[in-house]
């Protein structure tokens, strides 16, 4: 595929500028925009976004568009999430792109973040290419009106979630037995508090902790708050076991997590799903479990056996390189359904 010249729309930052450097690794050269910096450093301009929807901010976004591309011409144009790009939007990007596409590895037809992605909902019908990670959002966007919907994997980036020589120093800062790196929903404090109430050595990191109702009692085994780059890298190689948990809001039956983790050499240990089963081979690639009960068997019986543990972390990791789970293998392939 010949080089191309994109405009990629989204923040600059976490999993969102991964993708945009896997488009850089694969030899086109990109233009990052992040169109949150074009409204106030806000909590407030947040909060709006997500309890009445990007839309409200869509002539000032427009304006600011307008003025950012002016003159310039692109191949394509990848919006990564799309919260605050409306149809206006859209119509102005198309003045300037070939072909204008959608990347959402969010839930933006489903019914937890349903304000937050008003926007995104308007526009389907003017993208060239919506790209979605649930069978729901196909269905979805179609009787949205989208003109073509592609399902995709979650991704790994092969550079930032590639495994790193731990130092001794650095196995001691975050050797731990079970893992769950995390932000706090409700549905996962209570399923936490059972892990421990069976016995389970666990460590928990993540934001909002304190949010949880089982907060006295998981606060001893909470580690600390959100860790990204390096720290993150460094956590999941060093625990024993790292827990995948689905956001049940969110309809997940696999996560960012169920690629990050195998890519780093860590032992994946999440819910049984017919995804994370179709992604990986139980009990070979990873582990599965149905509920508590089984999952703190399941981690008993692993830490007894840290050969069998390593075992199952490596051919975890050589199943996502050989099934494509990265960044560049799931970006060629939206290419080439673009344009084929």
């Amino acid at each position: 595929m010949k080089p191309l010249r994109i405009l990629y729309i989204g923040t600059i930052s976490g999993t969102c500028l991964d993708r945009a450097n896997a488009y850089r690794r694969l030899g086109h050269q990109v233009t990052h925009l992040d169109m949150r910096k074009w409204l106030p450093d806000s909590a407030w301009m947040d909060r709006i976004t997500w309890r009445i929807g990007g839309h409200v901010f869509s002539r000032w976004m427009s304006r600011r568009m307008a003025e950012q591309i002016q003159g310039q011409a692109y191949d394509l144009c990848h919006v990564d999430n799309g919260e605050w790009v409306t149809p206006d939007v859209i119509a102005i990007l198309k003045q300037h792109c070939r072909y204008v596409i959608n990347y959402n590895i969010d839930d933006p037809t489903g019914p937890r973040d349903r304000a937050r992605f008003s926007a995104y909902r308007r526009a389907v019908p003017h993208y060239d290419l919506l790209c979605v990670v649930r069978q729901e959002n196909v269905d979805e966007c179609k009787r949205l009106g989208a003109k073509r919907v592609m399902r995709v994997w979650r991704s790994a980036d092969e550079v930032a979630h590639a495994p790193r020589v731990l130092s001794d120093e650095q196995m001691q800062r975050w050797r731990c037995d079970v893992l769950f790196l995390g932000t706090w929903m409700p549905e996962r404090g209570p399923f936490l508090l059972d892990l421990l109430k069976h016995g389970v050595p666990l460590t928990i990191q993540g934001g909002q902790w304190h949010k949880a109702p089982e907060w006295e009692f998981l606060k001893p085994h909470w580690r600390g708050g959100p860790i990204s780059g390096e720290s993150y890298a460094h956590a999941i190689q060093a625990a024993q076991i790292n827990l995948g948990l689905l956001s049940k809001g969110n309809r997940d039956l696999h996560t960012t997590r169920s690629m990050e983790i195998p890519s780093l050499g860590g032992l994946l240990c999440a819910e049984r799903t017919p995804e994370h089963q179709q992604l990986y081979a139980e009990g070979q690639e990873a582990i599965f479990w149905a509920n508590t009960k089984e999952c703190a068997q399941q981690c008993f019986q692993l830490l007894q056996a840290p050969d069998r543990a390593q075992s199952i972390a490596q051919q975890g990791r050589d199943r996502y390189l050989k099934s494509g789970y990265g960044n560049e293998a799931v970006l060629n392939s939206i290419l080439t359904e673009v344009q084929p």
